[in-house]
């Protein structure tokens, strides 16, 4: 896979929810829009590490957190047309996309948060990750 990750692309990516592997499942239910917010490429064996973040339309609990997108990024995410959404920064997805199930070589990417955004996510994603960390890794 020759395909380059950056951070705040968004794809389409069956999300796996923390709160479904907690109750025994073993797959994301639908293919949902997702940010990376982490990609790094290895030098020792060239593959692609990504951390994921689901973007979902539903109102986020009062002990979960999120980042509501403001319409200008939702645009630019290629999100338009739903009316609000989310980006969840207390769990994450953890896949390597050459070796991934889920991801594929030729999908396009839905479109990408601005850099300053991107900002505000990976501050907070990493303040929540030293918090609560839920990692959900994709490699079976």
């Amino acid at each position: 896979m020759s395909r380059e990750f950056l951070p705040g692309q968004i794809i389409a990516y069956p999300y796996f929810w923390a709160w479904q592997n907690d109750h025994g499942e073993t797959e994301g239910r639908k293919s949902r829009p997702t940010c990376v917010v982490v990609a790094v490429r290895s030098a020792k064996d060239g593959l692609t590490h990504l951390a994921l973040l689901a973007v979902t339309t539903k109102p986020p609990l009062s002990d979960r957190m999120a980042i509501d997108v403001p319409d200008t990024e939702a645009r630019r995410a290629g999100l338009s047309d739903v009316k609000r959404s989310w980006v969840m920064i207390d769990e994450y997805n953890y896949d390597i996309a050459e070796r991934s199930w889920y991801i594929e070589p030729d999908e396009n990417v839905l479109g990408r948060f601005s850099k300053a955004f991107m900002m505000k996510i990976a501050a907070s994603f990493g303040e929540a990750s030293r918090k609560t960390g839920r990692r959900i890794s994709r490699l079976d």
